[in-house]
């Protein structure tokens, strides 16, 4: 692979209850457990970021494959939801659940986008075989 671009990062402290900076110091965010996992929550969490990266990436595929076949796609949105769970196995495991709404596009259009940017997206390449993720388009 020719790489384009690396991200660097670097987690200090008690891991979920600690800090993430990135060495160009664009993020530099505590991050906490979330209320729901114990933990005291207030600041974001590894999923919650995961879950915008995700959703931004994710648009960003469906945009590329809607100007490829000339489709306007203005007013799109990309929602993400990740969670996290009990593997069964002693570990954790994840789960996403994106939405794609795409206005004034008719449902089926919108589905033949979504698909294809489910092929191209990186994050939907990385995670693909490995977690569940689901893409449903929604309409107005």
């Amino acid at each position: 692979m020719d790489i384009l671009y690396t991200a660097e990062a670097l987690a200090t402290g008690g891991g979920r209850d600690g800090h993430v900076r990135t060495s160009d110091g664009l993020l530099d965010t505590d991050v906490r457990i979330p209320k729901e996992m114990g933990g005291a929550g207030g600041a974001p969490n590894p999923e919650l970021l995961f879950a915008a990266g995700y959703a931004a990436c994710f648009h960003g595929a469906l945009q590329a494959v809607a100007r490829a076949q000339k489709v306007a796609i203005d007013g799109s949105s990309v929602g993400s939801r990740v969670g996290i769970g009990s593997n069964g196995q002693g570990g954790f495991g994840l789960a996403v659940e994106l939405e794609v709404n795409i206005p004034e596009v008719s449902h089926e259009v919108a589905q033949q986008l979504a698909d294809a940017a489910h092929q191209v997206c990186p994050y939907s390449n990385a995670t693909r075989g490995n977690i569940d993720v689901t893409v449903t388009v929604v309409d107005d």
